[in-house]
C-alpha cells in the first residue's frame, strides 16, 4: 500500500481532512473565501507517496484547470513538480471523484482560455500573477 502523507500547513491539512472526512459534503470551499475548492490526490515525486491538496474549482467542460499559483509567491508550489513527474491524479469534486490525467499547458492561446477562465473563477489569480516575475503554471486535467 502507498503511504499518505498529509500536507505539512496545518491550514491545508484541515482543509483536506474536512472535505475527505465528509465524503465531499464539508470544506468544499477554500477556508476564508467561500469559494468552491476541489481536492487534487496525486503522488509526490520525490516521496512516491500519496499527496493531497484543495486548489480552486475551474471546470472547464469536463476538465478541471489547475492553478500553480501559491499567491503569486516567487516559488512553484511543491504539487506542481508532483503532475510534472505523475500525471495521473483523482480530483475530488465534492461528492464525486474522478480519475484524471493532467497536463501542462503550453500552448500560449490555450492557455490564455483557461486562465481567463481561472480569473473568472477565482479573481486574486489577477492579483497573484502581476505580484510575481515566474510565469505561473497551469494544468489541465482531463478524463481518462
Amino acid at each position: 500500500m502507498i503511504e499518505y502523507i498529509p500536507p505539512t500547513i496545518e491550514w491545508v491539512r484541515k482543509q483536506v481532512e474536512l472535505y475527505e472526512a465528509s465524503g465531499g459534503t464539508q470544506g468544499t470551499t477554500l477556508m476564508e473565501t467561500g469559494m468552491p475548492c476541489i481536492i487534487v490526490t496525486h503522488l509526490g515525486n520525490q516521496s512516491g507517496a500519496i499527496r493531497k491538496i484543495p486548489l480552486m474549482r475551474v471546470k472547464v467542460d469536463d476538465s478541471y484547470v489547475l492553478v500553480g499559483s501559491m499567491g503569486g509567491q516567487p516559488k512553484n508550489p511543491v504539487w506542481v513538480y508532483n503532475l510534472r513527474a505523475n500525471p495521473e491524479v483523482q480530483i475530488r469534486d465534492e461528492t464525486e471523484v474522478f480519475n484524471m490525467r493532467v497536463r501542462e499547458v503550453t500552448d500560449e492561446a490555450e492557455r490564455q482560455k483557461l486562465w481567463a477562465a481561472s480569473a473568472a473563477a477565482f479573481p486574486p489569480y489577477i492579483d497573484y500573477e502581476a505580484k510575481t516575475t515566474r510565469k505561473i503554471p497551469v494544468f489541465v486535467a482531463e478524463p481518462v
